[in-house]
């Protein structure tokens, strides 16, 4: 197959060692990740009896963690895969708050972000049931909205302090969870910004938007999955070809960018770039799924990483098909190391 200029050979060797020079390169590279910070909490709990008061279970308390989700999350794979992800976002100062914030793992640096004392991180709950001897599985979610006094104040301020490192990346990934602190003309500064700055390396900048995917424009490219394809399009894609053809090339049209990626769950993801074929990666691993919770964010940034580094974005999508496949085997928000990657670029290649 051919795209982006990369061949892959009838054994694969040659497009297997461009793969790991890529991710060799991962370390030497910093990403700005701007976007919706979001606390993933998990309430874990061992089954102890039936309830007399109404036919529900009751557990037995065992532990709660708090993680970053959203961006956070995004930028948290950026480091633990061997780059430095500059977090843009905004937080309270809550106890959630600076939980959150004391999870983030080396490499994330996080002086861009913006602390306002009237606002309220959205919190999503997850509580997670299980025996003795049995896998921890989620029985309920609770979502609590984020609070915002002034949202026009904190997106100048989510605006003006993305744009201070900018100077300094590699690449721009733009998380929309629809908090509303995050907007389309905060890539359109950002453009902006860069072709004043006249980089003699090009920076991509990839947008996952939850609600509004269509009003960005000028993008090196989109990750949305195929719920949010069918939402934003107003119709069904299924397991039909031809509509998912039709998605994609449309979503291609309407944000006007180099390139979508399509993410299918269990089917894969599908890569669009204008006039080249559309390339199907199948899902990497097993379909023994433990939790998909945050592997969007996992996607986007495996794929702006590989950007950065110089690879084709069907390059870069087989890399986040892999990083995709590796996360969604572990429970909770969890992230991917380079190592992992390594291996499964292996592993793959020896099949």
């Amino acid at each position: 197959m051919v795209l982006g200029g990369i061949h892959r050979s009838s054994d694969g060797s040659e497009f297997e060692s461009r793969l790991l020079r890529i991710i060799d390169d991962f370390s030497s590279r910093r990403l700005l990740v701007v976007g919706d910070l979001v606390a993933d909490e998990f309430i874990y709990g061992r089954l102890s009896r039936v309830s007399r008061e109404a036919p529900v279970l009751i557990l037995e308390y065992d532990k709660t963690t708090i993680l970053p989700g959203g961006a956070g999350n995004a930028a948290s794979n950026v480091a633990t895969v061997g780059a430095t992800a500059e977090l843009v976002g905004v937080l309270g100062r809550e106890d959630v708050d600076k939980r959150v914030l004391r999870a983030f793992p080396k490499g994330v640096k996080r002086s861009g972000i913006v602390r306002i004392k009237n606002y309220r991180i959205p919190v999503k709950t997850r509580i997670l049931a299980g025996g003795l001897h049995s896998a921890r599985q989620q029985i309920v979610r609770i979502d609590r909205e984020g609070l915002a006094q002034n949202e026009d104040e904190i997106r100048s301020l989510v605006e003006r302090s993305a744009l201070n490192v900018l100077p300094e990346c590699d690449a721009v990934l733009v998380s929309d969870y629809g908090s509303g602190v995050i907007a389309p003309s905060l890539v359109t500064s950002v453009r902006r910004s860069l072709s004043k700055r006249g980089r003699r390396r090009r920076v991509p900048i990839l947008v996952d938007s939850r609600h509004q995917l269509l009003r960005y424009r000028g993008l090196t490219a989109c990750t949305p999955n195929e719920s949010e394809a069918e939402a934003v399009l107003g119709r069904q894609i299924g397991d039909d070809s031809k509509r998912l053809e039709r998605a994609g090339r449309e979503i291609l049209k309407r944000t006007r960018s180099e390139g979508v990626v399509l993410t299918r769950g269990s089917r894969g993801m599908s890569v669009f770039v204008p006039g080249q074929r559309t390339a199907h990666l199948p899902i990497y691993g097993t379909d023994e799924i433990a939790d998909v919770t945050g592997a969007g964010d996992t996607v986007i940034a495996v794929t702006a990483l590989a950007l950065a580094s110089g690879a084709s974005l069907y390059e870069a999508a087989q890399l986040a098909t892999y990083a995709g496949g590796l996360v969604v085997m572990k429970r909770g928000t969890a992230t991917v190391s380079g190592d992992e990657l390594r291996r499964a670029v292996l592993a793959a290649g020896s099949e």
